[in-house]
């Protein structure tokens, strides 16, 4: 009990003192504040970054495409970030119990929970295909290098075997350029043909592919192993998941932009087409990209902020961690483009003809034009591990977001000491579900939860929770929170945009997204209807969350008519607000019963005092989501 005491008993650091100690006993805290915004970065820092951003700029006018995204980042990314970090960090609880704020929208919580299945189950499997080709490019020559494996076809020609023969040859430009356009790359073949052994349809799962079922394995054990202790033990990854992909960008910068063709890349990338400003659909994309890169509604960012202190200036790092992550985009963009360029250069075609995004990037591009590189093994392999490191930065948050969802749902003792074992189910649960996405057909169904399980639900989740937090709780009262947490209101432009600029963006990318819907492809293949129905019913089985639960909790609360039930729904509930006594002022103060105070222990701030045997453990206020209360005597 007394260690247990040494580790927790402290709020804040204390002078005399070699560390910080928890402030919050029960749920712990972040080790310091480095940890959670390294952690918060690496989680809205993905692969959307590098395959889908710098595609997107030069679809949509190249630098004129930096207008409208940093306009959106501005009204809609950071106060959309900073309000789900200071709602999370104010209760000190997940996706979850941050609705005791207005118990009838529990039903966004719950559907933030399964967002972040689906993203945690698709999600590992792209870190696992990375991890198999970091793996494979463990040799002397890269193996998507040639087309004299037993997996090509006479289609094949390589990047080389073209500049080979057009060397010696006597065919003129235009036969050298045709047979550049209708050649099926070695790079291509190796994912299709031997990586995926890809099947004609998504309704032929195949044989599992064993090589990525091990894999999907080692991506799930790292994930494991990271989050053995919660925050505790991911917060100490992150110090590196989250820093080296930086380094790694930087030396694929530095060795891109000296190759020849590298210019004409970035420029392609950058050039402004001024013309497209006043195309809706390029305003639809940054204000999507901003919205799904940041990972607001995830419940990740919520569930990060829930192990700061209670005072942590988390409006301070709302923007750094928002620009950071714009940042490293726009950075990433130079890196893919410098070598893309470099590739076209080399083939004599446009670059718009080489470049791809998504997997066709990650893994057929990008690896094609890296073979041309000397020392190729050595960038390949880089640039994979930067992949994984990026993909598990994400995932950790995404794990770590349905435990502490779970446990804090629970909330006693039992399962709080029993959090590691929690991890390892969802762990192994999430192992399973991700198998047949390493089917023959897996990348089917891998692009289908991609393109429909996080979309326009996402975007419904958002907006929601914007509603309820500024018209059903009140502005006002949520403004005195953050005043309360922050010791200042939050600025009058955050509180303009949370109330009016912010939702509107948000209904516009709602509409933007049903106006620009077409019907998923996986390059030739379409997807047949069945398929589009069932990721129209991944999509709604997130939304449905939110009027089932409403309905469920209006027929349980007291009432006479159905208006009274509806108040008393989305009054909050009498465990809202700070987790800790010592938080607990203003309105907050009267707000739990006698009964309940009485069996509350409050932390002690000065330990040097000598006090009696009873006072050896610190206990601080904890009201489980029952209204029962718990000591916290226990640490994670």
């Amino acid at each position: 009990m007394a260690e247990k005491c040494s580790e927790g008993l402290l709020n804040g650091a204390v002078p005399g003192e070699t560390r910080k100690r928890d402030e919050n006993i029960k749920r712990g805290n972040w080790g310091n504040q480095i940890e959670f915004v390294l952690t918060s970065v690496g989680y809205a820092v993905g692969l959307g970054n590098v395959w889908r951003f710098p595609y997107l700029c030069y679809r949509n006018g190249g630098g004129a495409f930096m207008f409208p995204y940093f306009i959106m980042l501005v009204f809609c990314g950071i106060p959309l970030f900073f309000m789900e970090l200071s709602f999370g960090q104010f209760a000190s609880q997940g996706c979850l119990g941050v609705w005791r704020i207005s118990p009838m929208f529990k039903g966004v919580g719950y559907g933030m929970m399964v967002v972040s299945t689906y993203i945690g189950i698709y999600y590992n499997v792209v870190i696992c295909i990375a991890f198999y080709y970091f793996f494979s490019s463990m040799t002397r020559v890269l193996p998507w290098t040639y087309c004299n494996n037993p997996w090509n076809t006479p289609n094949c020609t390589g990047v080389l075997d073209v500049t080979n023969s057009s060397a010696g040859s006597s065919l003129n430009v235009t036969q050298m350029l045709n047979q550049t356009l209708k050649r099926t790359s070695p790079s291509e073949e190796y994912w299709r043909r031997y990586v995926l052994k890809l099947s004609d349809d998504i309704g032929n799962l195949g044989e599992v592919r064993l090589p990525l079922l091990g894999c999907l394995g080692v991506s799930w054990v790292v994930v494991f192993l990271c989050l053995i202790k919660g925050v505790k033990s991911s917060g100490k990854v992150v110090y590196f998941t989250a820093t080296f992909p930086y380094v790694v960008l930087t030396i694929l910068f530095v060795r891109g932009i000296t190759l020849e063709g590298a210019v004409t890349g970035i420029m392609y990338y950058l050039t402004p087409q001024w013309d497209k400003i006043l195309d809706g659909k390029v305003w639809g994309d940054a204000a999507s990209q901003i919205f799904y890169s940041l990972g607001c509604a995830w419940g990740g960012l919520i569930t990060m902020a829930s192990y700061n202190k209670f005072h942590n200036n988390c409006y301070r790092d709302s923007i750094i961690i928002s620009i950071t992550n714009c940042a490293t985009s726009v950075y990433a963009g130079f890196v893919i483009f410098s070598i893309l360029g470099f590739m076209a250069n080399h083939l004599g075609v446009d670059v718009s003809k080489v470049a791809d995004h998504g997997p066709g990037l990650a893994f057929v591009a990008y690896p094609e034009a890296l073979t041309l590189l000397p020392i190729s093994p050595l960038w390949s392999i880089l640039f994979f591990f930067m992949l994984i490191l990026l993909g598990l930065g994400t995932q950790f948050c995404l794990l770590e977001t349905l435990v502490t969802a779970v446990v804090d749902e629970v909330g006693n003792d039992w399962i709080i000491r029993r959090k590691t074992f929690v991890t390892l189910g969802v762990a192994v649960v999430g192992f399973l579900l991700g198998v047949p996405l390493i089917t023959q057909a897996g990348i089917y169904w891998l692009l289908l939860m991609d393109n429909y399980a996080a979309s326009f639900s996402l975007v419904v989740i958002s907006c929601i929770m914007c509603v309820s937090i500024m018209y059903v709780y009140g502005h006002r009262n949520y403004f005195k929170d953050i005043e309360m947490m922050l010791g200042f209101p939050p600025p009058i432009f955050f509180q303009i945009c949370w109330r009016f600029i912010s939702p509107a963006i948000i209904f516009f990318i709602l509409v933007f997204t049903v106006i620009q819907y077409r019907p998923i492809t996986y390059n030739t293949y379409i997807y047949p209807g069945w398929a589009i129905t069932i990721g129209f019913l991944m999509a709604l089985s997130s939304v449905i969350c939110i009027p089932i639960y409403a309905v469920f909790c209006i027929l349980r609360s007291e009432g006479d008519s159905l208006l009274q039930r509806v108040k008393n729904a989305t009054r909050p509930s009498r465990e809202w607000g700070p987790a800790l006594a010592e938080h607990r002022s203003g309105r907050y103060a009267s707000v739990l019963s006698p009964s309940i105070e009485s069996q509350l222990e409050v932390q002690l701030l000065n330990p040097e005092k000598p006090k009696s045997d009873e006072a050896g453990v610190a206990v601080a206020i904890s009201v489980g989501s029952n209204g029962s209360t718990h000591s916290q005597d226990s640490k994670i």
